[in-house]
């Protein structure tokens, strides 16, 4: 599969030069309610009620979300079949309709880090397919009416853990007599090399999201480009573009010891959107809000004192034994209606 945008190389050149000069204003018009600066909304993740698996369905956890009362929610391509044989306009049209019975806004589209992970590849052909993943998902995004395209930071791909997703290899819970930490680093890795294409491929996903008329997020997950908020100011340093933002997740920062407000500060006016999750007390799990240690006022105050007016979504880790996740949903809105004021 290689999905291709809907644009002649001319037409996507000039399509992009339009996009770029319209993205303040049409940031500034995007639909629903005038809201004061620094006032965040209330999201929830639509797999906070379906898995990840390829063709997932997200028109029941719509159902879901919008009746319990959320601002926003968060729809995600799993898979790169997805792309074309699930994302169909037909679909997205009845997707359409029901969010707005809801008053729901797809604050952002996510692709799924399956489906692009070789952004960070060194090898240019496949930099050029996920590109190619990338700007489908633009174009859902856009049918969706979504302002962003989000996706979270590909890994080296010389780095190999003992699972298929690096970033959740972050402690060995027993191990076993002279076990250590590893991950394996493949001969010749240069990491410069990696960080100097990945930066122009990140240039190369902007072009893509502003030819659509998105701004473009980019969330840290641990041993990823992008593990930090510092990491990410670096490569925003490196492109200086306004429709680049960060997408911080409060529990993956505080797993890596990053105090989520601090990190909101950091961010500053480049935080676009938040996941925000609960974390246990010494930093590993992800237990129901509520239940952990997470400084969810203190986050709140830092983005009320940095201006931010985007989406705090929650995204909520299924374990055995937890809550009903409706009840779960239930206690963060009220926890953020209240800190909210």
């Amino acid at each position: 599969m290689n999905p291709q945008p809907d644009l002649s190389r001319r037409q996507f050149l000039r399509t992009t030069a339009l996009a770029t000069a319209a993205l303040p204003w049409m940031t500034a018009a995007a639909p629903g309610p005038a809201r004061a600066p620094g006032r965040p909304k209330v999201g929830c993740l639509s797999w906070c009620f379906h898995d990840l698996s390829p063709a997932a369905d997200p028109e029941p956890a719509i159902d879901i979300i919008g009746g319990l009362g959320f601002d926003g929610i968060e729809l995600i391509a799993t898979a790169r079949r997805d792309l074309k044989d699930f994302w169909t306009d037909a679909r997205i049209d009845r997707l359409k309709q029901k969010l707005d019975r809801y008053g729901l806004r797809v604050s952002q589209f996510v692709v799924f880090q399956p489906v692009v992970e070789d952004l960070s590849s060194t090898r240019p052909d496949e930099r050029q397919q996920a590109l190619d993943y990338f700007a489908a998902g633009c174009r859902i995004a856009r049918r969706l009416d979504a302002p962003i395209i989000n996706i979270v930071a590909p890994w080296a791909r010389e780095l190999k853990g003992p699972g298929d997703y690096l970033p959740r290899y972050y402690e060995i819970t027993q191990p076993k007599p002279g076990e250590k930490f590893h991950i394996d680093i493949a001969d010749g890795f240069d990491w410069e090399q990696v960080w100097n294409a990945y930066v122009e491929t990140t240039k190369d996903c902007l072009a893509r999201a502003k030819a659509h008329g998105l701004r473009f997020t980019i969330e840290q997950h641990t041993h990823t480009l992008v593990p930090e908020a510092a990491s990410f100011l670096r490569l925003w340093d490196a492109i200086r573009d306004p429709a680049l933002g960060y997408n911080l997740d409060a529990g993956w920062t505080q797993l890596q010891r990053e105090y989520p407000p601090v990190a909101v500060h950091k961010a500053g006016r480049h935080l676009m959107n938040l996941h925000l999750r609960d974390i246990d007390g010494r930093m590993r799990r992800f237990p129901p809000i509520g239940d952990g240690v997470m400084d969810f006022q203190a986050i709140v105050v830092a983005l009320k004192n940095v201006g931010f007016d985007g989406f705090a979504s929650l995204e909520q880790d299924k374990n055995p034994g937890d809550r009903d996740m409706k009840d779960t949903c239930r206690r963060y809105l009220r926890m953020m209606r209240e800190y909210l004021g």
